[in-house]
This record gives structure tokens, C-alpha cells and sequence, in this order.
């Protein structure tokens, strides 16, 4: 499979198994492959995996996000490309604040964390998640002295940062149950179900959070949560009624993807 070819197009055979397999981008992937595999033997095996359905980033050990190499795992939620958005949203909530205190809640890896480090901010950061797994590679991803906290929901923060933390981002899992058979069955299979699924209407982990994080927020901070742009209006609803926040949304250019602000206004 891997005999010696300068064409690594629609002649190369690592090209050829992975779109036989359909994936979508197999020119990119077989490059990365190449670039990780130590010799022939292991570039065939991981081709074989790819093939089979194992996520590109977990044979690999990282992923790209936005201009970022993050660590990953196997067994752990890959960020997705399109939480870029909610990225470049804390990215300006942080910037507009002096020495912010900042928390990423779901936050597996902690992209979002990651990414307003990169921006070079003086922000104090902290994130949190239930999957141990993935808080080992948050914390290589994640400058020295951040906070990593292992838990259910904002409970495991230390009790000092109540009322005091400026801005939260969050990915939580906002799939509703009925939709995980749509999902991808590299997603389904390789990565964790609790990482995906919200509840009957995906929107479980996501109204919890924001009645938690009036809590932890100061007056004038600011929640930031990722969604499906139908589930806007019930975030609404208990934005307003519940815990009350000011509330409005940025759509994404995918046309599915929203990003929830709602400030603490008491």
C-alpha cells in the first residue's frame, strides 16, 4: 500500500484507501499520516485505522484549531471546527476586561482556554470537566498555573472564585438523544456519549449551567455558551425568567451553529 510514488494524488495508494473509506479531505489526511508515521509499517497500520473509522486526531495525538496544535487523545472529544466562533467571541470578552478571571466549563481539551492564552490576554484561567482523559491533555495544552479542575457542573471550582469569575465559555454536549443516530460513526464510536449528548432536546447540560453560573459570575460577567441555533429561544426563556441575564446571539456562517451571550445584570 505504501510503495514509493511522487504522486500523491489520485495515484497514491494512502490516498486512494482513505476515499475509498470517504473521507471527505484524503489528500490533507494522508499528508498528516505521512508527516507522523515513523516508516512504511506504520504508515500502513495507520491508513488501516483511518480506513476502519478511527478519528484522524487520535492516531495522531492533535488537532488543528484555528491557528493552534492541540493535544488530544484516543477516547477524547475532538474540537470541532466550528466552535472557532465561541473562540474568537471569548477572545473579545476577554480583551475588554483587565486581568479577567476566565473559566472553560465542558472543556475537554480546553480550546477555548487555549486560545485566549494564545492571544496573549492577561486573563487568570481555569476549566473545567468530567473526563479525566481529556483534562491530562487540557493541561498540556493549557499554560503552567491554569486551573484544571476534574467534576460534574461548576461545583469542584474552589469556593473562593464564586462571584468573582468575568467570563465563562462553554461547549457543553447539546445533541438531543433522538439525534445521535445522525452523528458520524467515527464520533458514535470514538468518542465519549457524555461529551455529545444533552438530554431529550440537547439543552440538559445547558440550561444547568446557566442557572449555575449566575452564581459564579460577577455583576457584569458574561456566559458564553455554544449551540444549535433552534434551541436559542428556550436559552432565552431561562436566561430572562430563571437566572435573569441579558441575552442575544451570534449566528454562524454554517447556518446551524449559535453562540448564547447572556450577561449577569444583578
Amino acid at each position: 500500500m505504501t510503495r514509493n510514488t511522487s504522486d500523491h494524488g489520485t495515484d497514491d495508494p494512502v490516498v486512494g484507501v482513505l476515499r475509498r473509506a470517504g473521507c471527505v479531505f484524503a489528500e490533507e489526511e494522508a499528508a498528516v499520516l505521512r508527516e507522523h508515521a515513523a516508516g512504511a509499517a506504520e504508515l500502513d497500520e495507520l491508513c488501516a485505522r483511518r480506513a476502519a473509522g478511527e478519528p484522524l486526531e487520535h492516531l495522531v495525538g492533535w488537532v488543528r484549531f484555528g491557528d493552534l496544535r492541540l493535544r488530544v487523545g484516543p477516547g477524547v472529544f475532538v474540537p470541532r471546527q466550528r466552535s472557532l466562533l465561541l473562540a474568537r467571541i471569548a477572545v473579545a470578552a476577554v480583551r475588554a476586561r483587565r486581568s479577567p478571571l476566565v473559566l472553560e466549563a465542558f472543556c475537554g481539551v480546553a480550546p477555548i482556554a487555549a486560545t485566549v492564552a494564545a492571544a496573549g490576554l492577561d486573563a487568570r484561567l481555569h476549566v473545567i470537566d468530567i473526563d479525566p482523559a481529556a483534562l491530562a491533555c487540557a493541561r498540556q495544552n493549557l499554560p503552567r498555573g491554569s486551573g484544571v479542575h476534574l467534576g460534574d457542573g461548576l461545583s469542584p471550582l474552589p469556593p473562593g472564585l464564586r462571584g468573582h469569575v468575568d467570563v465563562i465559555a462553554a461547549v457543553p454536549p447539546y445533541v438531543p438523544d433522538a439525534s445521535v443516530g445522525f452523528l458520524p460513526h467515527e464520533a458514535c464510536d470514538h468518542e465519549p456519549r457524555n461529551a455529545l449528548v444533552g438530554g431529550p432536546d440537547g439543552l440538559d447540560h445547558i440550561l444547568e449551567l446557566i442557572r449555575a453560573a449566575r452564581d459564579w459570575l460577577c455583576v457584569g460577567g458574561e456566559l458564553l455558551i455554544e449551540m444549535n441555533k433552534a434551541q436559542y429561544g428556550p436559552v432565552v426563556r431561562e436566561g430572562r425568567t430563571g437566572a435573569p441575564y441579558d441575552c442575544d446571539v451570534v449566528s454562524g456562517d454554517d447556518g446551524q451553529t449559535a453562540v448564547a451571550r447572556l450577561r449577569r445584570t444583578r
